[in-house]
C-alpha cells in the first residue's frame, strides 16, 4: 500500500482538505496515551536509557509503536518492565531509515512478526525485504494519510532524509510526535497545521537541537509560540540546552521526558 504522492503542492491541499475536520476522515480521539520506551534520558527507575527513540501510542484501545529504538534486547527489555507486551501492538510506525529509530525492529519481528509497518517510501530494498521475510506487511508511505481512525502520518517530508511525524487529532487539538525532524521542525508543525487546520496541544519527541546554537534554538522556542503550540516534551535528540530554554520558556506547559514516561490527554490541562 503506497499512501499520497510527493512532490505536489496541489495533492498537499486536497489532501489537507479531505482530513480536516468534520469529512468522513475527521475522526477525533477523546482517549490517548504515550510511554516513551527508549530514549537517551532518564525518567522511569529501572529503565535502560540508550541513544534513539521509541515510544508507544494506546488510541481507541489500538496500539501503535512509533520508531524502535537502537537495539531490540533493550526495547523489549524496557516493555516488559513498564508491563507492556508486543501482543499489545498493532502498527509499527518508522520515521526514518537510521538505526537509533529502527534497530529495534528486528527483536520485534522474531516476536510478532506479521505487523503493519510503515514507512517512508524511500527505505532501501534491503530493509523492506527483510521486513517481509519476518511475515510484516510493509506499508511505503509518500503523502498524509489516516494509519487509525483519528492518527495519521504527515507523509514522507524532507529534501535528503525523507522522513514522517505522527499526528494525532484529539478533541483537545492536535498532538505531534517526531523522531529526529530531519526536514525543520517548524515545518512539521506547520504540515500538520495545515491538514486539520486546529490548534496544536502537544509536540513530542526529538527536536535535532542537540547540536544547534542557543541562538538558533531560541528562534525555534519563539517558532513554537507562533504556531500557537501548548505544550512541548522534547527528548532523545533535541538537547539538554533545547531542554532548558524550552522549560524556562513553557514553565508549566513543559512536560519531563524520557524513558518510563506516559502522557495521557487528561494530564494535558
Amino acid at each position: 500500500m503506497r499512501m499520497g504522492m510527493r512532490g505536489f503542492p496541489l495533492l498537499d491541499l486536497v489532501l489537507s482538505f479531505l482530513l480536516s475536520p468534520g469529512t468522513s476522515s475527521g475522526f477525533t480521539l477523546e482517549h490517548l496515551s504515550i510511554t516513551v520506551l527508549y530514549d537517551n534520558n532518564p525518567y522511569g527507575k529501572g529503565l535502560k536509557t540508550a541513544w534513539g527513540f521509541s515510544c508507544f501510542l494506546k488510541a481507541k484501545g489500538r496500539g501503535i509503536l512509533f520508531d524502535t529504538g537502537g537495539d531490540g534486547k533493550m526495547l523489549l527489555e524496557n516493555m516488559g518492565k513498564l508491563g507492556l507486551s508486543p501482543s499489545e501492538i498493532e502498527v509499527v510506525v518508522l520515521s526514518h531509515i537510521h538505526s537509533d529509530h529502527t534497530g529495534g525492529l528486528w527483536s520485534l519481528l522474531e516476536r510478532k512478526g506479521s505487523l503493519p509497518i510503515y514507512l517512508p517510501s524511500t527505505f532501501p530494498g534491503w530493509f523492506k525485504a527483510r521486513a517481509r521475510r519476518y511475515g510484516a506487511e510493509v506499508r511505503e508511505v509518500r503523502g498524509p494519510g489516516e494509519i487509525l481512525p483519528g492518527v495519521y502520518t504527515t507523509g514522507e517530508m524532507g529534501r535528503g532524509i525523507k522522513e514522517q511525524s505522527l499526528v494525532v487529532n484529539t478533541k483537545g487539538g492536535l498532538v505531534i510526535i517526531t523522531g529526529c525532524v530531519h526536514p525543520g521542525i517548524l515545518k512539521i508543525i506547520s504540515r500538520a497545521k495545515g491538514m486539520f487546520k486546529r490548534k496544536v496541544l502537544l509536540v513530542m519527541g526529538g527536536f535535532h537541537l542537540n547540536w544547534s546554537s542557543e541562538g538558533r534554538i531560541r528562534e525555534v522556542v519563539r517558532g513554537f509560540r507562533k504556531a500557537g503550540v501548548l505544550y512541548v516534551a522534547p527528548c532523545y535528540c533535541s538537547g539538554q540546552s533545547a531542554r532548558r530554554l524550552f522549560r524556562e520558556e513553557y514553565g508549566p506547559h513543559y512536560i519531563e521526558a524520557g524513558v518510563g514516561k506516559t502522557l495521557t490527554l487528561q494530564s494535558l490541562r
